[in-house]
């Protein structure tokens, strides 16, 4: 008995420290610091993951989510970031927590790239965002203005048509073309005749090129690549205070630059209309931005004009061409899926009332279903922008049964998604048939984004690079290069370019010399 009791103070400091590791233990669950999803081993300090991250960021990132899961947390600097590389992640994310993921991460280089983070893309949730999602969605991507700008895309279409019949040096013989900057052209007419009224590139028969459009053309493509460039400073203060390699003083000077050429946009679109009716103004976005800017400064300052034209540029220019000649890639690939679409084209243009010889329009898109499958195919392999846009979470939510803490960085990863096998039948594969008759009809393809911050110009989007692909199907031959695959790696910008640029023989089919050699 005596040596029972001589244990009890034994037996009380058991049960002390087993009810401080109980107390402990019902603390982290009630944290729930053990539902955080699983990170990846080798983060370092200061850095976190960056180290991992090479490029292109899409391929280094699926690579990872190969290793070890389709949810990760991972610490960018010190920024947590939730990688997502799976449809019912992606779904959770963008749809169940839609709102709370409706944030944009603020980024130091927002300041420079985007307007302080104000541009439709960069602007996280709120009143500012939603004003300028109405204003793009009423000035160009309603239905009326969709409408109305129906010439302007036929218009382009014929000019980029007319520029390649131009380019191929005889018509009974193959030249060799290189597609990117013809598609460049076309896109950056078209985005400027919407925003502005004006064309920069055909106006002149000799080829010359303005001085102005020159500076778009390098703010476009220096945006494009400072957008895709590895800003370490983003992510550690220290770094971005000493600026060794010099991308701050960079950012700057792009966005001096920028802002320059945007406000004489702006101003010159101004001194026309003060000389114009009020129908004459609104013909243009920052036309009608204007004419409302003097009920309504506030919500129409030059400040918003620039920020919006910023977002329409990035948006409406490479993405589009970078799309289109993805899809020549693969067709040159695929010499069998090129005839099939072309075969498609003309059996239909015959049987309708105008003929088969003229050029593809616009309303002939819904009877085309191959085509609008390639297309759909091309999206799915190359999606302009494989990663979306960075959103940010504004509060704690639960993603795949993990614990999502505020303030966390997302990245979904839309590349690995669309080739994933468990979805998709042999994924590497380029095959359009999948698209057909309804087969991929509860299939995740999201190259748009989803949710709320889902890109609003897929309907325009989806309407160019179907009638311009068709033009270039439609009128012309095409070969490769030397008899050799075209090349098909990835590049690394802010959207998803091809690292080499495709050159291809091309000629004018005979039976749409004519149709052509009048445009």
């Amino acid at each position: 008995m005596a040596a029972e009791l001589s244990d009890l103070p034994y037996y009380f400091a058991g049960l002390l420290l087993l009810s401080l590791f109980l107390r402990r233990l019902l603390s982290l669950v009630g944290n729930k610091k053990f539902l955080l999803p699983p990170t990846v081993p080798g983060g370092l300090p200061f850095l976190g993951h960056l180290h991992l991250c090479k490029k292109p960021m899409h391929l280094s990132l699926a690579k990872l989510a190969a290793l070890h899961g389709p949810v990760l947390l991972l610490r960018f600097g010190s920024r947590p970031a939730l990688l997502v590389s799976s449809s019912v992640a992606a779904d959770e994310c963008l749809t169940t927590n839609d709102l709370i993921f409706a944030n944009r991460p603020k980024l130091p280089s927002g300041k420079y790239l985007s307007y302080h983070n104000s541009t439709l893309g960069s602007s996280s949730y709120g009143p500012h965002w939603r004003n300028l999602r109405r204003l793009a969605t009423l000035e160009l991507l309603s239905t009326h203005r969709l409408r109305t700008s129906l010439t302007a895309r036929a218009d382009e279409a014929r000019a980029m048509a007319r520029h390649l019949f131009q380019a191929c040096a005889e018509v009974d013989k193959a030249s060799k073309v290189e597609l990117r900057p013809i598609l460049f052209q076309f896109s950056m007419n078209l985005v400027m005749r919407q925003i502005a009224g004006k064309r920069y590139y055909g106006e002149d028969k000799a080829g010359t090129v303005s001085a102005e459009a020159k500076r778009f053309q390098a703010v476009v493509e220096e945006r494009l690549a400072l957008g895709g460039a590895s800003n370490i400073g983003d992510f550690v203060p220290l770094l971005r205070w000493l600026d060794l390699k010099g991308m701050k003083r960079r950012m700057m000077r792009f966005h001096t630059n920028r802002d320059e050429l945007l406000q004489e946009l702006v101003d010159e679109v101004r001194n026309k209309n003060s000389n114009e009716n009020p129908e004459e103004m609104n013909r243009t976005m920052i036309g009608y931005l204007l004419s409302s800017q003097k009920t309504d400064p506030e919500h129409y300052s030059d400040q918003i004009i620039k920020a919006l034209v910023t977002s329409l540029l990035s948006a409406g220019t490479d993405s589009t061409s970078d799309t289109i000649e993805w899809a020549i890639s693969l067709l040159l690939n695929h010499p069998n899926a090129m005839k099939k679409t072309r075969d498609e084209i003309d059996a239909y243009l015959e049987g309708t009332e105008k003929g088969k010889n003229r050029l593809l329009e616009e309303s002939d898109l819904p009877n085309l279903p191959y085509l609008n499958c390639v297309v759909s195919e091309t999206l799915r392999m190359y999606p302009a922008g494989p990663l979306l846009m960075p959103h940010e979470s504004s509060g704690e939510c639960f993603v795949a049964g993990f614990r999502v803490p505020p303030g966390t960085m997302l990245l979904v990863n839309v590349y690995s998604i669309h080739r994933d096998p468990s979805i998709w039948e042999a994924p590497e594969e380029f095959a359009p048939e999948r698209f057909e008759e309804g087969k991929a009809e509860g299939k995740w393809m999201m190259p748009f984004g989803m949710g709320r911050r889902k890109c609003p110009g897929e309907g325009l989007a989806m309407k160019v690079v179907g009638l311009v692909l068709g033009i270039l199907i439609q009128g012309f031959e095409w070969d490769r290069v030397g008899g050799e695959k075209v090349d098909m790696r990835e590049g690394s910008a802010l959207t998803l370019p091809k690292a080499v640029p495709l050159q291809a023989m091309c000629r004018p089919r005979p039976s749409m010399i004519g149709p052509l050699s009048q445009l």
